[in-house]
């Protein structure tokens, strides 16, 4: 739900939230030496945070900075407009009004440092995914559900959606093949699942540059494992999931670079049902979050 700049973080972000994180927006380019301090905005058209559309398969702006000390020290901030929160909670969840959050703001700070050797950075950190909400939903989900259809909710049974991570990641460098490996692990719930504290998402990104037109080969996989599996009537209610991109990014020189992206998931349900449902389908469960489609981005980075 990247998905997202210094070059290696980038990168990372990029895979968290899918517009900026690893889904749909390229990394932008490495700032200047002697310019501590990057910025940049994208456009998309459907923003996927770890192959799950955030935005209802529909347009979102986004953009961030980051600040990066010759330590290694570096801190940030990335946002993104999105509507799975109100899209989700129409009613605000018996509130009575409806549940508002047109924003996702991701705060960052870490440490990555070339400890291995040139182009071989590590890095960790932790992340705080923040909504600004109105009409915050009260958690209606219980510890224990009885019933299939309470299974299913938990995901939108109104638990806080804010959620903090830490990360540790291993950049390389290959000849033109550069990427990472990452692995975020959740210190509280993640994105309003119910009783989800401890979840980890490893992944893996590679680049390749072709060398050719400012045109570089982009792929991506991970593994989205989300704790606290609920079974009723011996059927598992598993949110657990792989997330996957392929695409193309497109360097068209003073900051500025497209990508083109095909990214899904392995879509988990039970029976006829998605456990990742599209919001203002939750009624019937029948469209999922996390149905293969293509991404179209433009990114500006200063």
């Amino acid at each position: 739900m990247s998905m997202f700049k210094k070059t290696t973080l980038a990168l990372a972000i990029a895979a968290l939230a899918g517009g900026a994180l690893a889904q749909s927006a390229p990394a932008p380019a490495p700032a200047p030496a002697t310019s501590p301090i990057t910025a940049n905005v994208t456009v998309v058209n459907d923003y996927r945070y770890r192959g799950m559309t955030q935005s209802n398969f529909k347009p979102a702006i986004q953009g961030g900075f980051d600040y990066s000390h010759e330590s290694g020290f570096y801190i940030g901030n990335w946002n993104s407009s999105i509507s799975w929160i109100s899209d989700g909670y129409p009613t605000g969840n018996g509130l009575g009004a409806p549940s508002s959050a047109p924003v996702e703001m991701d705060f960052y700070a870490g440490f990555k440092k070339e400890l291995i050797g040139s182009g071989f950075a590590s890095d960790i950190g932790i992340l705080q995914y923040y909504y600004p909400m109105s009409q915050a939903p009260r958690n209606t989900c219980v510890a224990s559900p009885t019933t299939a259809a309470s299974a299913l909710a938990r995901n939108a049974c109104g638990a806080n959606p804010n959620t903090t991570e830490l990360y540790a990641a291993q950049n390389f460098t290959f000849g033109p093949l550069t990427g990472f490996v990452k692995v975020s692990y959740s210190l509280s719930n993640i994105f309003g699942i119910n009783e989800s504290t401890g979840s980890y998402y490893p992944d893996l990104t590679l680049n390749y540059d072709t060398g050719f037109a400012g045109i570089t080969l982009n792929a991506h996989v991970g593994y989205q494992y989300v704790a606290g599996t609920k079974t009723v009537s011996n059927v598992k209610y598993d949110f657990s999931y792989t997330d996957y991109k392929i695409g193309i990014t497109k360097d068209f020189g003073g900051g500025l670079s497209g990508a083109i992206a095909y990214a899904g998931t392995s879509q988990p349900k039970v029976g006829s049902s998605y456990l990742w449902y599209v919001p203002n389908n939750a009624a019937s469960q029948t469209s999922s979050m996390g149905k293969a489609g293509a991404l179209v981005s433009l990114t500006k980075t200063f």
